[in-house]
């Protein structure tokens, strides 16, 4: 059986492993808070400096986390500086560069938004910190033992080593070509979507229907290698091998239906498939400029967000694929050598409070669903993640039931280096 073997991030990780083999631990380890007394750390990050290396790619995420700065030094007197990411593999290799470097006590890095396939390899080459998880006071507020996404990152256990702080799903929306504000002409650059796709597959039929109104972001986007999963699990004909690693699995047999439906598909796409946009903002810009009639993001709130923002039409509407879309939880976690452990710590906890969790999720702010189990809140705190549902282009919640798993982390690697190796030459 041939067997994927995905030159990835731990190919990396393999090399700075067996170069480490010779060096020396002459660096002592950065002192540990004591996660038993919590007013302890507490005291301990007062004054610290947290560099949180986050994705930095849209303006409504940048601006949460900048409030959040704001919150965690008036009330913890800590400073929050956002290391802004284009890919949060450039972090991961910072910390591989300073484990190489024998630095394991005074890192550049004190908290990553991360998931996926990085966490995956930086816990099997123990680059965080942690067990740290079940410390934080916020966190039993997500009732772990009731909603075990919370513990779990794509099929793999966190073992306390990432702290939860928002939900993601796959939502499609697209322009219905009503009225747009209190203009009385329909938008001449756009196209009414009267029935939008329910399914990957009659996503080929529209397009085909539709040439240039759909498109996906330019793999390795995460948005996009998401799209490249849901396709996936739509079309393979055995699901079972996605959750399990890709080198257990003959990827050329299960992936070759998302390379035939690919092929079919790009000529229909924005530009042919000749030329892909660069992230999920761009998507939605391309939206709002009536270049496409249909788009998707990880984030559900997204849609009816950027209409209030009057970044999309009032005409948008949200939906998800009638056998449901992929969804996970993100995370941030601690390397294993941050300086600033204990502000790390308190910043995590915050990111886990009610009033961060709901500032997050409102729709004004981010929209960014909450991690926390709202039903066992008290009524008081419960009501503060009231969501406006008066919006057309907000999803009620209970159309984000059919949340498809992700498949193991080697999956998403290895389709972005196969898909680049496919496309990226033509």
């Amino acid at each position: 059986m041939l067997q994927y073997r995905p030159a990835r991030l731990t190919t990396a990780l393999t090399c700075v492993s067996l170069g480490l083999l010779g060096l020396a631990s002459a660096t002592p380890l950065a002192a540990s808070p004591n996660l038993d007394d919590w007013q302890a750390v507490r005291e301990q990050a007062r004054g610290q400096t947290v560099y949180w290396n986050a994705w930095g790619g849209d303006t409504r995420t940048n601006g949460y986390i900048a409030w959040v700065a704001e919150r965690m030094a008036e009330d913890h007197g800590v400073e929050v500086v956002h290391v802004k990411l284009d890919d949060t593999s450039t972090a991961v290799s910072r910390v591989i560069a300073e484990k190489a470097a024998n630095n394991l006590g005074d890192g550049s890095i004190d908290l990553i938004w991360l998931n996926g396939e990085n966490f995956a390899a930086m816990r099997e080459h123990e680059l965080l910190y942690g067990p740290f998880t079940e410390a934080l006071p916020n966190f039993a507020l997500t009732r772990p033992t009731d909603n075990p996404e919370v513990i779990t990152d794509f099929t793999l256990p966190t073992e306390g080593f990432e702290s939860p702080w928002g939900k993601a799903q796959i939502t499609f929306y697209y322009d219905s070509h009503e009225l747009r504000g209190d203009s009385d002409e329909l938008r001449g650059d756009s196209q009414e979507v009267e029935n939008p796709p329910g399914s990957i597959e009659a996503l080929l039929d529209w397009s085909r229907a539709n040439p240039g109104r759909f498109s996906y972001p330019r793999i390795p986007d995460f948005t996009g290698s998401t799209f490249l999963k849901q396709a996936l699990i739509a079309l393979a004909d055995d699901r079972q091998p996605l959750y399990a690693p890709v080198e257990e699995s003959d990827f050329a047999t299960i992936t070759a239906p998302l390379w035939d439906y690919l092929d079919a598909l790009h000529p229909h796409l924005w530009r042919g498939g000749r030329q892909f946009p660069n992230s999920g903002p761009e998507l939605r810009s391309l939206m709002g400029a009536g270049e496409l009639s249909l788009a998707f993001t990880f984030y559900p709130s997204e849609p009816a967000a950027a209409v209030a923002d009057f970044e999309l039409p009032a005409s948008t509407r949200s939906y998800v694929l009638n056998d449901g879309t992929l969804g996970n939880v993100h995370f941030v976690a601690i390397p294993f050598n941050s300086p600033n452990k204990a502000g790390a710590l308190v910043l995590a906890d915050f990111l886990l409070s009610p009033e961060a969790q709901a500032h997050k999720q409102d729709l004004a702010v981010w929209g960014d669903r909450t991690v926390l189990d709202v039903a066992h809140l008290d009524d008081a705190t419960r009501r503060r993640f009231t969501i406006d549902a008066d919006s057309p282009a907000m999803l009620p919640p209970e159309a984000l039931s059919r949340t498809l798993p992700e498949p193991h982390p080697s999956w998403m690697t290895a389709l972005q280096e196969a898909w680049q190796a496919r496309y990226v030459a033509q």
